[in-house]
């Protein structure tokens, strides 16, 4: 609990010292939505919906072939699927009063392709690359070497797994709270925007 607290009385610190960066599937974009919609309508996956994926790792929650995973996630990633990822509730208006404050943003993804990410935040949440910076790692793993070359103490991300390797690195967590991350951990956890905004006093 005593972390906790003093992560809420260090959030505006994070912001003034430009000391945090966010993830961007599942943080940002409202990916597994855009997931479930394409197994239904694409492969007629009629049951799959976002609550159903309790695990990140998704051959562990979901009855599917893995060939079939590996298609979907193709297209969700692919920047011809764009128009359709939705941002998470609150995104847009909280990202832009964090870039008025803190100046330029850093999305750190695990992609291994940044450009579809780049034109999305241009034309979905109208960041360019101004305000915005995208890096790809193609790795999970691969975040905290990135955070640390930034400076950046302070991420935000929803895959419980790379919190704790995060967190093992010196870097402070957040995690953003979604179904697949409900198991126990000892993080700061946000519900939405609406709570990144208090926890960043914007």
């Amino acid at each position: 609990m005593s972390m906790v607290v003093s992560l809420e009385k260090n959030g505006r610190s994070f912001l003034k010292d430009q000391a945090f960066a966010f993830d961007f599937d599942g943080v940002v974009a409202d990916t597994m939505s855009l997931f479930a919609s394409i197994g239904r309508e694409e492969f007629g996956l009629t049951d799959l919906y976002p609550e159903k994926i309790t695990d990140y790792d998704l051959t562990r929650c979901l009855d599917v072939e893995l060939d079939t995973l590996i298609q979907i996630i193709t297209r969700v990633v692919s920047a011809d699927y764009n128009h359709r990822l939705a941002p998470l509730p609150g995104a847009k208006d909280i990202l832009q009063k964090l870039a008025d404050k803190s100046g330029p943003l850093l999305f750190v993804t695990a992609r291994p392709d940044g450009e579809s990410v780049k034109h999305w935040l241009k034309d979905t949440l109208h960041m360019g690359e101004d305000i915005c910076e995208v890096i790809a790692t193609g790795s999970f793993d691969a975040k905290a070497e990135i955070l640390q070359n930034r400076g950046k103490k302070l991420f935000v991300e929803d895959r419980l797994e790379t919190c704790f390797h995060l967190k093992e690195a010196g870097i402070e967590p957040v995690l953003f709270i979604q179904p697949w991350n409900r198991r126990p951990h000892g993080f700061h956890e946000v519900r939405g925007w609406s709570d990144l905004a208090e926890f960043f006093g914007v």
